[in-house]
């Protein structure tokens, strides 16, 4: 196995720290955060939190997924099939506006046909095969952008829209942040062609997702306050998208408030949030683009509390959170993810393999490469006087040294 994938972040901040000549009370001041956790996450005793990691890459000058080692070096033939369609994609990236030469795409419905069950793999969290089938998908999209006239215009770059959020999956999943900011990117120039506000929503919602991840808190509260704006004159009319789009901009604002710290504007926002979706109705909503209504909000709950470093409110909160089967697989797995994190920040050991466990069930290749997984694995291992024959094994699985 690799060397640099069994080193967790709290070796790589401190190795970036001693070669800015900092000390851990000076790294402390610069990131915002306590000196005791600095100490705590250097020594494999506290969790890195994405909060931390977005503080502490951005007062070093580098990126989140650089102190995470993201993306993961590939050591099997396995993680080499997950990835192997990364570099078309990429290219695919680059090419958006240019009409694919000689290629004569599908008539569009049977071109739907096949995105419908893109969107599918992409919310089961099927990685490998999103990997193996997205880039010729996405060529042929690209050209029917370029061949379609008329109200099929519109429905062509709603399908482009599809395969860049599958891109955008796909990448943020594997860690290849670069690739993932190209595609939100590409999702925000096709959503303006829609015709479409829920996906000129999930661009924006994406868009603050990326200022979130690299500690840019105020900036995407701020955006997020301006894209809910344009909405407000909308949403007496209980319109499903204006719903929609409204709830899900509500918990990226929570999601920023809690990584900056902010408790009470996080509850307000995650407030908005359950009571929109109380109007949606539907607790096991599904709408094409977005994935909104009280499941997803009551999700979204634990995993705000927990961002807050609060594991009790968030097991608190999952505790009487119904799950329905049809779930995708990917907001489920996250669940399980964030209440192993919930249950080492609580002190409960046992039931945050346990999680773990369920989450890997759930959404194999997702938790695998999830980084949060990752510093929950090292800090348990570390935690435990004599590691388990059954967390030595999950550590093995998902690529962790102990």
């Amino acid at each position: 196995m690799s060397n640099e994938r069994n080193r967790g972040i709290g070796q790589r901040v401190a190795e970036e720290r001693k070669l800015a000549g900092w000390t851990q009370a000076r790294l402390a001041q610069e990131a915002n955060v306590s000196v005791s956790l600095v100490r705590a996450v250097e020594q494999g005793r506290a969790p890195a939190s994405p909060a931390f990691v977005s503080s502490v890459a951005k007062a070093f000058k580098t990126s989140p997924a650089e102190l995470l080692g993201q993306p993961y070096p590939r050591t099997t033939r396995d993680e080499t099939e997950v990835s192997s369609g990364i570099a078309l994609i990429r290219s695919e990236l680059a090419a958006y506006d240019i009409p694919p030469a000689g290629l004569q795409p599908r008539p569009i419905a049977e071109v739907a046909a096949d995105v419908e069950r893109m969107r599918t793999l992409r919310r089961a969290s099927s990685l490998r095969q999103m990997s193996q089938d997205l880039p010729a998908l996405m060529t042929e999209v690209r050209a029917l952008v370029h061949s379609e006239r008329g109200g099929n215009l519109q429905r062509a770059y709603r399908l482009l829209c599809e395969m860049y959020l599958c891109a955008r999956g796909l990448a943020h999943k594997l860690g290849y942040t670069d690739l993932m900011t190209v595609a939100i990117e590409r999702l925000g120039w096709a959503a303006g062609r829609t015709g479409s506000r829920l996906w000129v929503t999930s661009a924006q919602y994406f868009r603050a997702s990326i200022l979130t991840s690299t500690g840019d808190w105020n900036t995407a509260l701020v955006y997020l306050e301006r894209c809910r704006t344009e909405l407000e004159s909308e949403l007496s009319t209980d319109d499903t998208e204006h719903l929609v789009s409204w709830g899900g901009l509500h918990l990226q604002s929570g999601l920023a408030a809690a990584r900056a710290g902010d408790r009470d504007t996080a509850d307000s926002h995650l407030a908005e949030a359950r009571e929109t979706a109380a109007r949606v109705g539907d607790p096991d909503y599904h709408e094409p683009v977005f994935y909104f209504g009280p499941t997803n909000v009551g999700i979204w709950s634990v995993g705000l509390a927990v961002e807050m470093l609060d594991g009790t409110e968030g097991i608190n909160r999952a505790r009487h959170l119904p799950v329905p089967a049809s779930t995708p697989k990917s907001r489920a797995g996250h669940l399980y993810i964030d209440l192993a994190r919930g249950f080492l920040l609580h002190g409960d050991r046992a039931k945050t393999l346990d999680a773990l466990n369920t989450a890997r069930k759930i959404a194999p290749i997702q938790t695998r490469y999830h980084p949060m997984v990752h510093e929950t694995v090292r800090v348990l291992a570390r935690q435990e006087a004599r590691s388990t024959e059954s967390l030595r094994g999950f550590a093995a699985w998902c690529g962790v040294g102990q």
